[in-house]
């Protein structure tokens, strides 16, 4: 399986997301505004332009606001704005599938 540097880096981003929703209310608003600040600069670096506005955004919100319920809206934004952009995994059954008896006869002929 080749290596996908997106899809890593689209795990960093959602890493970072999470983290800091795990540690909302425990963080402060200098802290939580670098966090905000490396979001930024990855999503722009990728193009991710939604994670990046979002996170912009988010930024400004904090400076008015300061740190309130209005953070985990904007962190679940940015985690369904970065989880559009990762690949689908296609499901495979392993649970196997009865075979028609039609083509279990033709089989043993």
């Amino acid at each position: 399986m080749r290596h996908d540097p997106m899809l890593a880096i689209l795990a960093d981003l959602m890493r970072r997301v999470d983290g800091l929703a795990n540690q909302r209310g425990h963080l402060s608003v200098p802290r939580l505004h670098d966090e905000l600040d490396q979001i930024r600069h990855i999503a722009r670096a990728f193009r991710l332009d939604t994670v990046e506005g979002l996170a912009g955004t988010l930024e400004s919100a904090l400076s008015l606001h300061g740190l309130g319920p209005i953070v985990l809206s904007y962190l679940d934004l940015m985690r369904d704005a970065i989880a559009q952009d990762m690949p689908v995994a296609d499901i495979v059954a392993i649970i196997p599938q009865a075979m028609p008896s039609a083509t279990i006869h033709a089989l043993r002929a």
